[in-house]
């Protein structure tokens, strides 16, 4: 939609031709924005809540670049995953105000500060030490969604008498990420203990028979407590995304 177009549609709203709700249907879906590698959607956020997220791992430094320049432009804050510490190097030095968070290898950059909109706190709870990055990458996204966050890490069920030191924290939550690898079994524990949704992310943490994490998820399927919900293996910014939407007023 160009700006011509877009200037007789909001006419149109104005002398009640058009309702509001009308229009915002017919602009829901565009503007895109064509790079040659890229076909950015830039009313995504209109559509989600939320601009699109930038998969760092498969794409070069320039493109990457490329796409934050063209968001940035247009005041999105930005999310880039799975991105190497030395493809993070080459894109902080072209978006000097753009932070890396090297545990979880995401980037965000925004140009003011994100106001927080959800009702609640999101919780992200490890099983391990070795699934923090997962965490770490739920976690970021949650924030930059605009949500209070909070953590607590190790406390899987190898010492399940860890989780009464955050056991307030999990009543409390408005939404809970848990993470685990090996048998998976955190999150089925902990949502038979709260009211809250449960969100659960399979790691590939584990030995021969986790099967890159495919044990984990098989247990969090197959849970017996009600209220799970299953993201697939290492998507730790898939279960910020769902917590996000959840926690929203």
């Amino acid at each position: 939609m160009d700006e011509k177009r877009l200037s007789e549609l909001l006419r149109k709203v104005q002398n009640g031709k058009v309702s509001v709700q009308e229009a915002l249907d017919c602009i829901k879906a565009l503007p895109f924005e064509e790079l040659g590698y890229a076909t950015i959607d830039h009313h995504r956020r209109l559509r989600r809540g939320f601009p699109e997220v930038i998969w760092g791992q498969d794409k070069s430094t320039t493109q990457i670049a490329g796409i934050i320049k063209k968001m940035n432009q247009r005041d999105d804050p930005v999310l880039v995953t799975r991105l190497a510490p030395h493809k993070a190097r080459a894109i902080l030095k072209a978006f000097p105000k753009a932070q890396y968070h090297p545990v979880s290898q995401t980037l965000t950059l925004t140009r003011k500060p994100v106001p927080v909109s959800g009702r609640g706190t999101i919780l992200v709870v490890s099983a391990g030490t070795s699934d923090i990055p997962v965490a770490e990458e739920a976690l970021v996204t949650a924030q930059i969604m605009g949500n209070r966050v909070d953590h607590w890490y190790d406390v899987g069920v190898a010492g399940i008498h860890r989780l009464l030191g955050c056991y307030r924290q999990l009543t409390e939550a408005q939404v809970i990420i848990v993470i685990a690898g090996m048998e998976g079994a955190l999150p089925s524990v902990i949502a038979g203990l709260v009211s809250c949704p449960v969100i659960a992310v399979p790691t590939s943490t584990g030995y021969g028979a986790s099967f890159g994490g495919v044990a984990a998820l098989l247990t969090m399927l197959n849970s017996c407590a009600a209220g799970v919900a299953v993201v697939n293996i290492d998507n730790g910014f898939g279960a910020g995304f769902i917590a996000s939407l959840i926690n929203r007023k």
